[in-house]
């Protein structure tokens, strides 16, 4: 075989494998309802990204948040409250994230088991190609500086939390999950405590499909509603062109495919490489071992289950304390349920509750 047929097809078997690791959450198990859990305010709004502003691919800077307020929150207004948020997956937006991991029953649920009591905020962060990454890119925007900056600011200055990194949590699901990666690894001013649930984009992998048809499609992209056409796993490398390859030069999409007529083109894929988690944690470690607590969790029957151990060995390697877990279930069956009786209790052990943190 010579090593471009071998090349084409290794990248064949990636696209075929990222695929299921993108996805989001599509079906899940709903945890049973609480006895005695109390109802928790949900408010939409629109928070204002500054990091968003003047993106090439014209996502919209103002984006939806969810904010979900805990029952003692309107009664005791000298209370603050510390603050967990919770980063969607490639292909949905925070209110179909909310259905998915069933808030606010799951919510309610966790504190009616004792969990304390906290504020849980669900910024949306789709884009044209249905996924930023939570990456920085001047193609989508800057999402990694939106949610640890822009949101933070904003859920800080509208609500009663308690504004210390010790008091703020953040978790995500796939994307999400690495999102909650990234954005951890660089950013452990901000926040606390970290939860990584089924992390997607880990391993550094090679350019994807080099079908004719398939490249065909991409190149004849010139618009959202073209984009809105594709199949799952087409649009999904769209998303990650425009997050990891942007290319201010290339219009209408600003951005650059790993290969062009078939053929690799080593630097883009390079610049997707670099944007691997796994690539790049060795400069991050000093900013993980600031962390209160780290916990990953994945499913015994998710492919992602493979990178996860590779994160977890990673942190291991470094001395830096984390939780593992791998739970029966698929990557998407076991979310809601995680979140109610892991997620949020790791968070009510391991966030400060207290006015004043140190």
């Amino acid at each position: 075989m010579s090593n471009r047929r071998r090349f084409f097809v290794m990248a064949l078997a990636a696209a075929l494998a990222a695929g299921p690791q993108l996805m989001a959450q599509v079906q899940t198990e709903v945890p049973p309802l609480v006895a005695g859990a109390r109802p928790v305010t949900v408010e939409h709004t629109k928070v204002h990204g500054t990091a968003l502003e003047g993106n090439l691919e014209g996502d919209a800077a103002e984006r939806d948040v969810f904010v979900f307020l805990p029952p003692s929150y309107a009664k005791q207004k000298s209370r603050r409250y510390p603050v967990v948020y919770a980063l969607h997956g490639y292909s949905i937006g925070a209110e179909q994230w909310s259905h998915e991991i069933h808030v606010p029953q799951t919510i309610e649920g966790a504190f009616a088991q004792d969990v304390q009591e906290m504020i849980v905020v669900l910024p949306d962060s789709k884009t044209v190609h249905n996924g930023s990454m939570y990456s920085s890119s001047v193609t989508t925007g800057d999402f990694e500086q939106f949610i640890a900056h822009d949101l933070v600011a904003y859920i800080d200055a509208h609500y009663r939390t308690i504004a210390n990194r010790l008091s703020r949590g953040l978790v995500g699901h796939s994307m999400g999950g690495y999102g909650a990666t990234r954005i951890g690894m660089k950013h452990s001013d901000v926040f606390g405590s970290l939860y990584i649930m089924s992390p997607c984009c880990l391993s550094p992998r090679p350019a994807g499909t080099t079908d004719p048809e398939i490249v065909k499609a991409l190149e004849a992209v010139k618009t959202p509603e073209d984009s809105a056409k594709l199949p799952f796993f087409p649009r999904a490398q769209l998303a990650t062109a425009a997050a990891w390859s942007p290319d201010p030069k290339n219009p209408p999409l600003y951005l650059d495919l790993p290969w062009k007529d078939g053929v690799p083109q080593p630097d883009v894929v390079a610049k997707w490489t670099a944007n691997a988690a796994l690539a790049f944690i060795d400069q991050y470690i000093g900013g993980l071992r600031q962390y209160r607590a780290i916990s990953l969790d994945v499913g015994d029957q998710d492919s992602l289950r493979v990178d996860t151990a590779k994160l977890h060995d990673v942190l291991d390697k470094y001395g830096i304390a984390n939780s593992f877990e791998v739970y029966p279930g698929t990557h998407t069956s076991a979310v809601a349920v995680r979140f109610q009786n892991y997620v949020l209790p790791f968070f009510s052990r391991n966030l400060c509750f207290q006015a004043s943190c140190k």
